[in-house]
């Protein structure tokens, strides 16, 4: 069956010319471990099994696990309010809005990327260039001055400013730097040796640059599409490999206690699909039961999708340094699979 998988697998690859690293294991077994195309394609370096991908969106959840460690620790509630935990003005913000809406993106708040209104990243690099986006106050004239797009928890609406938010909070409460936090409190205590946020003009070794394809056969790096570095909404760089260690460490409650867990993974609102949304995560139903809870990331260059299936015990990660086919991959490997 392996063997017919990695057939199917690999002739999707071929056909939409993938590029990127797919690992899934089903408990201890390594069921599949492909790489494919190139980390960097001026000098023909191909991507290995641990070459590190950016994943955009899909490191939300490691800023919902630094919240949730702040709850455990008694510095914070999912009940506590923004303006309970940030000395930082927002003229038009409800008052009542909680962490626990920041976390599930009810706040109400504007955002400072909208995908209801902008398709294009790269448009808000134009008044504000992108290699001065370093810190997460730097986001904040994109939208503390906005009015509100709904009322707290009245509905879900994908919010990286909610994000940002977060970040600002961990390091209000924790002294740290959102980067060296998540390093420190779930890098480390995952065993994710080749994870971390860093920035586009200093990166270290074995990481893949993302690359934007056009139909005519030419291509550009996302380096002047994306902010410098990542933070609280996305923008880490992991190895597929180490995606998979931060299940394994979330699941066996090495990163929160088994409660907290529970409330992380919890289906806490229903989006406009058929999704439910959690604590950064992603949390998908069948027949009145959870399918899998997954993570997905896109910009520029980036496609992201990771998954465990708590009914067959398999864990996935499908890391690409190109802005699309992570999720055809990951599609076919559900329906041979599962």
């Amino acid at each position: 069956m392996m063997g017919s998988l990695m057939t199917k697998i690999e002739q999707i690859q071929r056909e939409i010319d993938f590029s990127g690293v797919t690992f899934v294991k089903n408990g201890e077994s390594v069921l599949i471990e492909s790489n494919t195309g190139y980390a960097n394609r001026g000098d023909s370096i191909k991507n290995r099994k641990d070459t590190r991908f950016g994943i955009a969106s899909g490191c939300k959840i490691f800023t919902a696990v630094a919240i949730c460690q702040l709850v455990e620790k008694q510095k914070l509630t999912f009940d506590t309010k923004l303006m309970e935990c940030l000395d930082i003005s927002f003229p038009y913000f409800d008052e009542n809005i909680t962490i626990h809406h920041l976390l599930t993106h009810t706040s109400g708040i504007p955002d400072y990327f909208d995908e209801e209104v902008m398709d294009d990243f790269e448009e808000l690099w134009i008044a504000k260039p992108m290699y001065h986006m370093r810190h997460l106050e730097d986001f904040l004239p994109f939208f503390q001055n906005e009015k509100m797009k709904a009322n707290p928890g009245e509905r879900f609406h994908y919010n990286n400013a909610g994000y940002i938010l977060l970040g600002l909070i961990i390091e209000k409460v924790s002294g740290q730097v959102f980067t060296d936090y998540v390093q420190q409190h779930v890098f480390d205590k995952a065993g994710m040796v080749d994870s971390g946020y860093f920035a586009l003009d200093k990166l270290p070794g074995n990481v893949a640059t993302g690359y934007i394809d056009y139909k005519d056969g030419t291509w550009k790096t996302n380096v002047y599409s994306l902010p410098v570095q990542g933070g609280a909404d996305g923008g880490a760089f992991v190895s597929a490999m180490d995606m998979v260690k931060f299940w394994d460490a979330l699941l066996s409650n090495a990163l929160l206690s088994e409660l907290v867990t529970n409330q992380l993974l919890f289906p806490h609102v229903l989006e406009d699909g058929n999704d439910f949304y959690g604590y950064g995560v992603w949390i998908a139903k069948k027949e009145g039961n959870i399918y899998k809870y997954h993570l997905m990331g896109y910009d520029p260059g980036v496609s992201f999708h990771s998954a465990f299936y708590p009914q067959s015990n398999i864990t996935l990660a499908i890391c690409a340094n190109i802005s699309k086919g992570a999720f055809k991959v990951m599609k076919e490997i559900e329906d041979e699979l599962m």
